[in-house]
C-alpha cells in the first residue's frame, strides 16, 4: 500500500489523472472501474479536461460502476448510472454501452450480483479501480461488519444510510431506496490497481484506521491492506491524523523519475 499526501482535491485530480492518461495511453482497452459522489469529481473534470484539450480518449475502454440502488426505474436522476453519464460519459468518447453497471445485470437483483461478477470477468477484470472512502470506513456499500471476502450482491441500506442520503432525493426518506447492489470487498481486491481518494478532516479517522489500524470488518476498507497495488491519494487534513505520514511523504518523494502511482 502506498499513501500519497496532497495538498488538495485538485492536486490528487491531476496525479490520478496521469494514471488514466498512463494506463489508456499503454492499453487503449483498458477496463476502468469508476465511484460515484462526490470525491471523484475533481478528478472526472480533470480526465474531460484532458479529453478536450489534451486529446486523452477513452473509445476503446470500458467501465464498470461500484454500485447501484436497488428499484429506481431507467434513467432516474439519482441513480448512479445516471451520475456517471451525466459527470463523466457525456463529455468523453466512450462508446455506447461501454459503460455498465450492477444493476444492468439483469431484472432479478439476487441473480444480478452473480452476473455482474462474470461480466468482470468476462472483460478481463478491472485495471483501475477508483475508490472513496466514506467517514465510516466504507467502500461502496460494504457499510462496517460487511465480510471481507464478500462479492457483488444485494445489500440492506441502514436507516442512517437511507437518511443520510435522502438529501439527493428532496430531504424525503421515504423515497430512498431500501436496497442496493454493490461490488464486494474481495472483488475491489481483483482490481489490478486499486485508488482511493479521501478528502478533508471528516476522513482523517477512516483513513487512519484504514491505512494503519488493524485488518477488520468495523473498517472496510481496511481490506487495501492485502490489495497487492493499492495507492491512497489523501489531502492533508485527510491525513492529519496517520503517525507515519514523513515516511508516506518521504517514501513517495523518493520515487524513481516516471514511476507513477
Amino acid at each position: 500500500m502506498e499513501v500519497v499526501v496532497v495538498p488538495t482535491a485538485e492536486d490528487a485530480a491531476v496525479l490520478v489523472a496521469d494514471a488514466y492518461q498512463a494506463l489508456l495511453t499503454a492499453t487503449p482497452t483498458a477496463v476502468l472501474g469508476l465511484a460515484t459522489g462526490s470525491t471523484p469529481l475533481p478528478l472526472y473534470r480533470e480526465l474531460i479536461r484532458r479529453h478536450r484539450e489534451e486529446g486523452l480518449s477513452f473509445r476503446e475502454a470500458r467501465g464498470f460502476l461500484l454500485d447501484e440502488y436497488v428499484g429506481l426505474p431507467p434513467g432516474h436522476p439519482e441513480s448512479y448510472r445516471q451520475f456517471i453519464r451525466a459527470e463523466l460519459e457525456r463529455h468523453v468518447d466512450f462508446a455506447p454501452d461501454a459503460i455498465v453497471g450492477p444493476g444492468d445485470a439483469g431484472r432479478d437483483p439476487l441473480a444480478a450480483g452473480p452476473a455482474y461478477e462474470e461480466a468482470i470477468r468476462a472483460a478481463g477484470g478491472i485495471d483501475l479501480q477508483i475508490l472513496g472512502i466514506g467517514a465510516d470506513g466504507h467502500l461502496a456499500f460494504n457499510m462496517p461488519m460487511s465480510s471481507l471476502s464478500s462479492r457483488t450482491r444485494v445489500k440492506t441500506l441502514t436507516p442512517r444510510t437511507r437518511q443520510d442520503n435522502a438529501r439527493f432525493f428532496g430531504g424525503d426518506v421515504d423515497l430512498v431506496p431500501t436496497h442496493c447492489l454493490t461490488q464486494g470487498l474481495a472483488t475491489i481486491l481483483d482490481s489490478r490497481h486499486a485508488i482511493l481518494l479521501g478528502f478533508g478532516r471528516g476522513k482523517a479517522q477512516a483513513v487512519r484506521e484504514a491505512v494503519e489500524g488493524p485488518l477488520s470488518a468495523r473498517w472496510p476498507a481496511s481490506v487495501l491492506q492485502l490489495h497487492p497495488h493499492a495507492t491512497i491519494v489523501v489531502d492533508e487534513d485527510a491525513a492529519s491524523q496517520l503517525a507515519f505520514v514523513d515516511y508516506y511523504r518521504t517514501t513517495f518523494a523518493g520515487k524513481p523519475a516516471g514511476q507513477g502511482l
